[in-house]
């Protein structure tokens, strides 16, 4: 079974609309689990309304200490092997929730299944698609311009039993809670990455991640929850990765990528030792 839990707060806006994603997956082994933390608005109304009529959502409302809090909640109710995090205002392609049933079946416990994630702006613009295949812990240490972590769990699913190896989500983590667990699950879970296009992740205008995001605060936070990962490597590993993270992060750097990804823009010449260039930094 498949446990899909949902934190939400003052959530009338998107309830609804989340509910029936789930219901469309048409997925017969699913668990749908709302933990609402105290809505003052129609969204426990709202939620009440479908589990009237649909056995698979399972809820609960309560006063909680933040979106971490309320995920722990949720994974304390799961009842399936298999777990996955959907945001109230995020959603599923079709069929995702089959499809990542049947590769679980060929993994080993625990493991982590990551696919690519359709970012939409609050227009409904595709922005881009979020495309994580390198996965390692070193690869993720150096930021998401180098190596772009997963940005939203509509896209991944896990074992339930990865929380015993690595514990729950920080409770006290109010922004970074995906990434912190991610950086502990790919070291504790095997890690299976699948070009598919599996979630969608909507930045709505007002809500804390594109307030941090605007702010600045939220490309701050990133890179010191790294330096603190970074931190806890063997000395001689984690100059290496300290070293390519201020290299690979640097505007030079990114200019290179952006030339190299655009060859029309460069002189053949030019082009060929700057690859030359890159090529041997990347082996150092």
């Amino acid at each position: 079974m498949i446990s899909i839990i949902t934190p939400v707060y003052n959530g009338e806006r998107f309830i609804e609309a989340c509910i029936k994603v789930v219901i469309e997956q048409n997925c017969p082994d699913v668990e749908h689990i709302i933990v609402d933390g105290g809505s003052t608005d129609r969204t426990v109304e709202i939620i009440k309304q479908y589990v009237e009529n649909f056995s698979h959502i399972r809820w609960i409302c309560e006063k909680d200490k933040g979106q971490s809090d309320a995920m722990n909640k949720g994974i304390a109710m799961a009842k399936g092997e298999i777990l996955a995090i959907l945001n109230v205002d995020d959603y599923y392609e079709l069929n995702v929730l089959n499809r990542v049933s049947d590769i679980f079946k060929t993994l080993p416990e625990p493991s982590l299944l990551v696919g690519n994630c359709k970012i939409w702006d609050d227009n409904h613009n595709l922005m881009y698609i979020n495309k994580p295949a390198k996965l390692k812990l070193t690869d993720l240490l150096l930021g998401f311009k180098v190596n772009p972590h997963p940005m939203n769990p509509s896209a991944y699913f896990y074992h339930t039993s990865l929380h015993q190896n690595i514990g729950l989500y920080k409770v006290d983590e109010h922004y970074l809670m995906d990434l912190d667990f991610l950086l502990k699950a790919v070291q504790s879970a095997k890690v299976n990455y699948v070009d598919e296009t599996w979630g969608n992740y909507q930045q709505i205008e007002g809500t804390k991640t594109v307030n941090d995001i605007k702010s600045g605060q939220s490309g701050f936070r990133a890179e010191q929850l790294l330096k603190a990962y970074r931190q806890k490597l063997p000395l001689f590993q984690k100059c290496q990765i300290t070293f390519k993270y201020q290299l690979y992060n640097t505007k030079l750097w990114q200019s290179c990528k952006y030339f190299l990804n655009n060859p029309d823009k460069l002189l053949p010449n030019v082009k060929l030792r700057l690859f030359q260039a890159l090529n041997l930094a990347s082996k150092t």
